[in-house]
Parts: C-alpha cells; sequence; structure tokens
C-alpha cells in the first residue's frame, strides 16, 4: 500500500505498513495509540482538541480545588514519543466505510484499520428542560463555567436583601447519585463550608444548601451496601441534604421540580446522572442497542467490517451477560485489546475476545473520607481516602501535572483553602448549559447541537 496524500497533508511516512486511524483521544483511544507502539502499523489520532483530559478530577476544577490546566495535557507531547504515531487536530464528520476513509473537517483520511473511541455524551432520560437548563461535567469548559457560576452565586448574593432570592442563589441540586454526583456533593460541601463561609464572612451562610437528588433508593449503586450507607451518612455530616426515590420531572432556571410535586428554588442545577452512546455512531450507519451503544462482536470488531474496532463508551461489550460499565478501566482495556488483536491480524492470526478484569472502583466523599472496592476488600475512611490519593495521582498524566495537583490536594488539606477559588473572563456559565460541544472522551466528531463518569481504580472515560 503506497502512502496517500489527503487534501495537501500526508499522514505517515513511505513505508508499506498498515495505517490504522484511531478517532478520540480519550482513555480508550490514548492507550490503542500506545499500545500499536511497536507494531509495523502507521497510526494517526484524530481529535478535536490538543489535549487529553482526564476527567476523573473534572468535578474537582468546577470545586475550585484544582486548576483546569493540571488535569489536561497535550497529545504531541504524548505522540512524540510514539515513532510510528501522529496526531491531527480535525473535527470527523463521517465514516466512509465503502472507501474505508474518516472523512474530516480538514481531509479525507483512509485507513486499512479503525479504532472508535469517540466516547459518550449526557443522557437526560426525557426530563423537560436538562438539556437546556443544567449544567454538565463533560470537558474543561464546563468544568471552568460551573466553577465560575458558583462563585458569582455567592458574589451576587452578597448585594441582595430579598432572603427568597438569596436562598435560590445560594442552593445547589446535584442530579444523579453515583460517583461523579457523590464526589461533586462533597467537594461543593466542603468548599462552601470552609474557604467560602471565610470569604464570605459578613453574609449569613445559612441560607446554603447543596442538594443531591438520586431517582432509586440507594446511592453508589454498584458498591457493596455497606459503602452506599457509609457514603451517605458521610455526606449527611457534611451538611448535604440527600434525597433518594427522587425522580426530576422538570428543570429551569429557577427551580427543579420533582415527580411527588416537591420545587426546589435554585439557579444552579448540575446534571451529574447518566451518559450514553455517541449518537454519532448510529447515525453513521452502525447498529446500536441500549443507551445508544455500538453491538460489537467478542473481539470488539463491528460484524459487518473486521478491520474496525469499537472500545470505550461506544461499545456495547458484555461479561456474565451484562453490559460492561461506561468507565475508564473498560476503555483503557479494550483499547489495548483492539490494538492488539490488530497487530494479530497483519500478522496472519485470528482476533480474541475480549476479556474484562474488573480492578476495582472507588469514591471520594470528602477530606479523609472515601470508599472503595478491591476484589472482596471493601474500605472506608482514611484508608480509602489516602487509596483513592494515591491511584488518581499514579494515573494522571504528566510528572508536572501530578506535582501541581499535589501541591494543591496539600494546600486544601492543611490550609483548609482552596487555591483556585477564581472567576476566569470570557466563560459565562450559561453559555455552557445546554448543547455538549463534545464527548465524553474528547474524541473529535461533528454533532447537531443536543444539549465522569463513574470513578473506578485507573479511573473512568
Amino acid at each position: 500500500m503506497s502512502n496517500r496524500s489527503n487534501g495537501g497533508q500526508t499522514f505517515g511516512d513511505s513505508s508499506h505498513r498498515p495505517r490504522v486511524v484511531i478517532v478520540g483521544a480519550g482513555f480508550g483511544g490514548l492507550w490503542a495509540m500506545r499500545a500499536l507502539g511497536r507494531s509495523p502499523v502507521r497510526s494517526i489520532l484524530l481529535d478535536r482538541n490538543n489535549y487529553h483530559m482526564f476527567s476523573p478530577l473534572l468535578y474537582q476544577v468546577a470545586a475550585a480545588e484544582v486548576s483546569a490546566g493540571d488535569i489536561v495535557y497535550p497529545v504531541r507531547s504524548i505522540v512524540r514519543r510514539i515513532r510510528n504515531a501522529e496526531f491531527c487536530l480535525a473535527t470527523v464528520q463521517r465514516v466512509d466505510f465503502d472507501r474505508r476513509a474518516v472523512v474530516t473537517d480538514h481531509a479525507t483520511i483512509p485507513f486499512d484499520y479503525l479504532i472508535l473511541a469517540t466516547g459518550s455524551v449526557t443522557n437526560f432520560y426525557g426530563v423537560a428542560g436538562a438539556s437546556q437548563h443544567a449544567f454538565l461535567l463533560k470537558d474543561v469548559d464546563q468544568g471552568l463555567a460551573l466553577r465560575n457560576h458558583i462563585l458569582r452565586r455567592f458574589e451576587h448574593a452578597m448585594h441582595t436583601k430579598d432572603p427568597e432570592a438569596r436562598r435560590r442563589m445560594l442552593t445547589f441540586v446535584i442530579v444523579g447519585g453515583g460517583p461523579t454526583g457523590v464526589e461533586f456533593a462533597g467537594a461543593l460541601a466542603e468548599l462552601v463550608r470552609g474557604p467560602l463561609a471565610k470569604d464570605y464572612r459578613h453574609m449569613d451562610l445559612a441560607s446554603v444548601r447543596v442538594v443531591l437528588l438520586e431517582a432509586t433508593n440507594t446511592l453508589l449503586a454498584d458498591f457493596p451496601e455497606r459503602l452506599r450507607t457509609y457514603a451517605r451518612t458521610r455526606l449527611q455530616q457534611m451538611g448535604v441534604d440527600v434525597r433518594l426515590r427522587a425522580n426530576v420531572q422538570r428543570i429551569t432556571n429557577t427551580d427543579v421540580l420533582l415527580s411527588d410535586g416537591t420545587v426546589l428554588p435554585t439557579e444552579t442545577a448540575v446534571w451529574t446522572a447518566g451518559v450514553r452512546g455517541d449518537p454519532l455512531a448510529r447515525d453513521w450507519g452502525m447498529t446500536t442497542a441500549r443507551n445508544g451503544r455500538v453491538e460489537v462482536l467478542p473481539t470488539l470488531q463491528l460484524a459487518q467490517h473486521p478491520n474496525i474496532y469499537v472500545v470505550g463508551d461506544l461499545a456495547l461489550g458484555m461479561k456474565d451477560g451484562q453490559p460492561l460499565p461506561m468507565i475508564a478501566p473498560v476503555a483503557i482495556q479494550q483499547g489495548v485489546h483492539a490494538a492488539r488483536n490488530i497487530a494479530r491480524q497483519i500478522s496472519g492470526r485470528e482476533p480474541i475476545p475480549f476479556r474484562y478484569r474488573d480492578p476495582g472502583a472507588m469514591v471520594t466523599i470528602g477530606r479523609n473520607a472515601a470508599v472503595a472496592r478491591v476484589g472482596k476488600l471493601s474500605l472506608t475512611g482514611f484508608p480509602a481516602w489516602l487509596t483513592w490519593l494515591s491511584v488518581h495521582l499514579a494515573k494522571l498524566i504528566g510528572f508536572r501535572n501530578r506535582i501541581l495537583v499535589l501541591i494543591n490536594w496539600a494546600w486544601d488539606y492543611f490550609l483548609y483553602e482552596r487555591a483556585v477559588r477564581l472567576i476566569m473572563p470570557n466563560l459565562d456559565a450559561r453559555d455552557m448549559r445546554g448543547p455538549e460541544s463534545s464527548t465524553g472522551t474528547s474524541a473529535g466528531v461533528e454533532r447537531e447541537p443536543t444539549t465522569s463518569r463513574a470513578a473506578a481504580i485507573a479511573q473512568p472515560e
């Protein structure tokens, strides 16, 4: 196969190695590219952003614990260490299955093998107004905008004499009792009761409320009961109003309406309730099943296209008859497995089925408090919290990022301060409501405007 030029830009060298195109620089795509580093291929990674985001810590950006720059890392800094890999900043418009090419806004890039790791988008479950009025935590812009909005509520409340208006400004409603919702609720409660209480010492903060809504009868449904109970008790001790069996019916700019008729006046509704596979997969002609995920063979291949693999949140992988969770460990392992199967195909061997190895899961709830499940071992409190810190720090890409995050964590822990309580210019929080600008993995795909994840060891996509 000869080298091909695309729209004036040439990808790869003049060798005859097969070309592997990877769409999405999230956990699945990035680990696939790394795994192909020693294979006789030319790999091209496509993404609409030039950075990889460590999504497990995105909620800390919104809660003013870490800076946005501390959880992202330049993709080109990763790619330049891999001799057979290249990066292209591009927005994918469609996949041409017949021509074996990916059509982007810059060029049409042919492939011999394709790995789709486009990730997921927010699932609003048909709740009226959620897509227009709820704040999201799926990308860096949304994390920064939510932080801006939260801090502005306090600034505006300083000058508001109407107690009901002040109470609405200072009520923060988080929808979804999964790992992201629990972690953000704990972090926000600590921000309010600690640094902001000192910043706004002349304002009565008795009206500040952090409300966590979960539609089912428990938080952290995938965790053992003892850990679920600990998480709920700990949040309540921190002042979080935890409400179970609280089905959200409607969200507006000024309130959240529950199905039982309860109205929660608020200017801040944060949606962490769920995700679904990127709808572009269906638009491109792929067969999707539950939750918009693409049906794949056990080998992670498309049945009609054995040279195309789907990994991460987009892939409907199964284990023991149940869908694999949409978390980072699954995406990482699938990305590596797809790369290895491509190497097998190139060498004339048959691809082998994917087997997921569950590394466990963990969620932090605040200072010295977390829950962790590792195999049959369950941890709570300080041991789980220390484990959470260690794992996240180790998995964060970039030595500089690790140092900066560690400094911010230490500053917060010892001085009870949040170092990045900054309202940044040109980030209007309301612009970050509604349409999502990218997938959960920042995959470079183009979609019509529609308006973290589960925390785990090695962490989610």
